[in-house]
């Protein structure tokens, strides 16, 4: 899979167990399986759920919630897809 370390093992369920707002649309994620990354989600606000976080002071109030993170609208991004568009930190 994309953005994966080799000899990472794949039956392991990728959670989010800390994040941090960074600056724009960045948000520092730390994953239990040891890795600090940092994604850029400015191109991933697409659809009506993701509308009210392009509002920056909307987007900073994220919670973890059910191994991710997820904003007051519900809206969320699968720690997948934030692991695979996301740089090490």
């Amino acid at each position: 899979m994309l953005g994966r370390k080799p000899g990472t093992d794949m039956k392991m369920f990728l959670e989010i167990i800390k994040a941090e707002y960074l600056e724009d649309y960045k948000v520092k994620l730390h994953f239990n399986n040891g890795e600090c990354r940092i994604a850029d989600l400015c191109s991933s606000l697409k659809g009506e759920i993701f509308a009210p976080l392009k509002d920056l002071e909307y987007f900073k109030r994220f919670a973890i919630k059910f191994n991710t993170i997820e904003w007051e609208n519900g809206a969320d991004f699968a720690p997948e897809y934030l692991y695979d568009i996301s740089i090490t930190a």
